[in-house]
């Protein structure tokens, strides 16, 4: 199944940012995790359907209504980060 790696970064710390996209996650289906970094910037690996991936990535460069996304990248996950997850998590930050 396809993993996708996220970095989204503006205002997207304090704005409930992790817990809407875990929700858009959850509603498509998508298993993986999302976590605030110390940068200021977000981070989450999707994994799902390629439709649903490309659905995700859509949102997360909009955000939730208090967001202010500035950039969004998204990568093919590599190595470890392509291991199967049973759920959508929240992690701890880094």
């Amino acid at each position: 199944m396809p993993n996708v790696h996220l970095r989204i970064v503006g205002r997207v710390q304090g704005v409930g940012y992790r817990y809407a996209l875990q929700h858009e996650a959850v509603r498509l289906g998508i298993t993986g995790w999302v976590r605030n970094r110390a940068d200021g910037s977000v981070e989450a690996l999707a994994q799902g359907p390629q439709p649903a991936l490309d659905a995700l990535i859509a949102w997360a460069r909009r955000g939730p209504p208090a967001a202010r996304v500035s950039d969004v990248t998204a990568t093919p996950a590599t190595g470890a980060s392509q291991q199967s997850h049973e759920a959508f998590v929240i992690g701890p930050n880094l």
